[in-house]
Parts: structure tokens; sequence; C-alpha cells
């Protein structure tokens, strides 16, 4: 009998066969699927910047002939790479698409609609770009109120004027009761970028610095109080908002931008390690400049959560030339006073992100393995 057992580990959560809510929790498992399943499917050099949104650059030099019958060739062509700066006609432009689950649909600070075009701005300004024109597609569950349906599209359309985008097309299904969970909405994005910086997680380089635009958390927390019935002795709203002006501000400013990132599903932490991995470099940064509010942390420690996990609407890192930071973090704070400078980009060791902690302790900040908060945006 001794010799039949042996000691094994179960079977790693990685590695289960079905989805698993965490996979869309914004860690490890999110971004193994992404890697394993759709990467390795659809990989072209445009999937393959790991970025917010495709950089495309359309040519819009007409082709000396029509193709002939059954060539299929486009006449305005992409033409190879997509990043750089274009000469003749080539028009430089971000594309972008993003899903909204949220649950509940209506928090403080926001709702699904708000969320779903400020999500997408925000993508297209991580690329550079000036937000244009964006779709929106609906998933409808049988049995959902007109007038919720009707608060979410003119909160949208408020959204949408703030940011100064159009939606411009879109689509509407309906499900069957109980399939849906109210109302699913799909968007896409289009941007059109009018420089000739190369914003992107590959081009970042040692000796980068790192800014943050504002406080973090407060968009996961916020609807964590809504959806456990929590209450505390300040309202915690949402973050949500547009982040195209701010961004627009600093290249029109001239500030040598080498990469941006919003902070949404698994927060700071998971940004920050995603950019390493896919620009192989060390990053570090300080605890104590990473502002919290005091309600927020307060909310972390009864909920056992991390706030540099926890997700935002409205937050964003920057990575600047050395010389060009000071100036940078000027324009950040005219839009919110609490943007500060968090940390710094090494060579080694590569694909790795590390904290100092409050008492100057040094540790690994890690992707998380599981869920934090999943159905977040």
């Amino acid at each position: 009998m001794a010799d039949e057992f042996t000691l094994s580990c179960p079977i790693p959560i990685s590695q289960y066969p079905q989805i698993l809510l965490a996979h869309g929790g914004g860690g490890r498992l999110m971004h193994q699927l992404i890697e394993k399943i759709f990467g390795a499917a659809f990989a072209n050099e445009y999937l393959n910047e790991r970025h917010d949104g495709a950089i495309l650059t359309l040519d819009l030099t007409p082709p000396p002939a029509p193709p002939r019958h059954g060539e299929g060739s486009s006449p305005f062509p992409l033409r190879e790479g997509g990043q750089g700066v274009r000469s003749g006609t080539g028009v430089r432009m971000a594309f972008t698409t993003d899903s909204y689950v949220v649950h509940p649909l209506f928090f403080p600070g926001g709702d699904i609609g708000k969320l779903a075009v400020y999500g997408t701005v925000n993508d297209l300004a991580m690329c550079g770009a000036r937000p244009l024109f964006l779709s929106a597609g609906f998933i409808l569950e049988e049995g959902l109120p007109m007038e919720t349906l009707w608060k979410i599209v003119q909160s949208m359309r408020a959204a949408a004027h703030k940011a100064h985008v159009q939606i411009v097309t879109g689509d509407t299904k309906v499900v069957d009761k109980g399939k849906g969970d109210g109302v699913f909405i799909n968007t896409a994005g289009i941007g059109i970028i009018e420089h000739s910086l190369a914003i992107s997680p590959k081009n970042v380089r040692p000796g980068d610095l790192i800014l943050l635009n504002g406080d973090v958390g407060r968009h996961g927390i916020a609807i964590m109080a809504v959806r456990e019935g929590l209450s505390f002795e300040s309202a915690i709203e949402s973050d949500c908002a547009p982040l195209a002006e701010v961004v627009l501000k600093l290249i029109e400013a001239g500030i040598e931008i080498h990469c941006l990132r919003d902070l949404t599903r698994g927060g700071l932490a998971s940004a920050l390690n995603e950019i390493a991995q896919t620009a192989q470099v060390h990053i570090t940064i300080d605890e104590s400049a990473v502002p919290v509010r005091e309600d927020v942390q307060g909310a972390c420690e009864i909920l056992g959560l991390d706030p540099l996990y926890v997700a935002n609407e409205g937050r964003c890192v920057v990575f600047v030339a050395p010389n060009d930071a000071e100036r940078a973090l000027e324009i950040l704070r005219t839009f919110a006073p609490e943007a500060t400078l968090i940390g710094r980009v090494f060579a080694e060791p590569r694909g790795l992100v590390t904290l100092t902690s409050r008492i100057g302790a040094q540790r690994i900040l890690d992707m998380l393995s599981g869920e934090q908060l999943p159905r977040i945006c």
C-alpha cells in the first residue's frame, strides 16, 4: 500500500478546463487566457504590440489601376508596420474595442453607459490618439425596464458630449430572460494620431520615470460597496472620467512620452506587470508615493483588498523621459493635484516589478493569480 501512496498537488487553477470568473478579473488567469487562446490564434504585428488598441497607418494613395476580378485587393491598403512616422499620404489612427458587463448597472459616480464611453475613449488616449468616433452594441435581456435603458442611453449621450466623440453606429440584440443580467454593452473606437511619438509598452526604456495622474482604488471600492451593501462614513465614488484631454495636453507640450496605460482591471500593479513583461525591463515604485484616499484604504482593509490591485476608470500611468518629468507633472496636476512621481525603470532584472514599502523594505509586486473584484467594468 505504501508504494501506491504519492504526494501530488491539485490541478493548478490555470489548467482548469472551463472558463472561470477569475479569467475576467485582470490578473494572471486573464493574461494567460489572452496569450494562450486569443494571442496564439490571432497573432500579428499589431496585436503583438500588447497595447490598449491597434495603431494603424492607412495609405490613402490611390492605386495605379483597379484590381482585376478575383484579386480582392483594397484600394486603401494598410502600410507595413504599426509604429512610427509615415511619409506621403499615410494617416495614423488608433482602433480599439471593449465590452462592459459591470454589476450593478448604476454605482456611485457612474453607470455602465458612462463607463462604456469613457473606457473606450481612454483606450484610444493611451495610444496617443485624439478620439473621434465610437460604435455601441447592446445585448439586452428580456424584461429589462425601458426606463433603465433610457437612463443608460442618456448617460452615454452626455459622456460622449463631454469626451468630444460621436457614437456613429451600433447594434442591438435581445436574449432570453435570465441570460443577460440586464444589459451588456460592446463598443469600438477610432481616433487619429496627430504627432510623431511612438507610444507603446515596447518603447519603455531604462531611465524612464513613472507618473501617476491621481489617487487609486476608488472605482473598485465604489462598486464593491454597492454590491455588498456596505456603507462608510464618507461616500466613495468612482473615478470614472475621460483621459484624452490630459494626454493631448502632454503631447501638445512636447513631452517625450514612451508609454501610457490606464489602470482598469487588476489596478496599478497589474498594469505595471504587463508593461514590464512586454518591454522586458525592471519597474520599481515607492508605495508611499502612491496616493490612496483614507476612506478607500480603510475599506480595502475591511474587505481584505490591496488598493494597488483595485480597478480604476480615470487613472493612468505615464512613462516619460527623465528631462520631461517635471513639466509633465505640472500638466497632470492642473487636472488632479494629487498626480505624482511613483517610480523608475531599470534594465535588470527583466520583466519584474518591485515595490519599496512604507517601512523601506522591498518586495516583488506580482500579478494576481486569481480574482479580486470580477465584473468591475
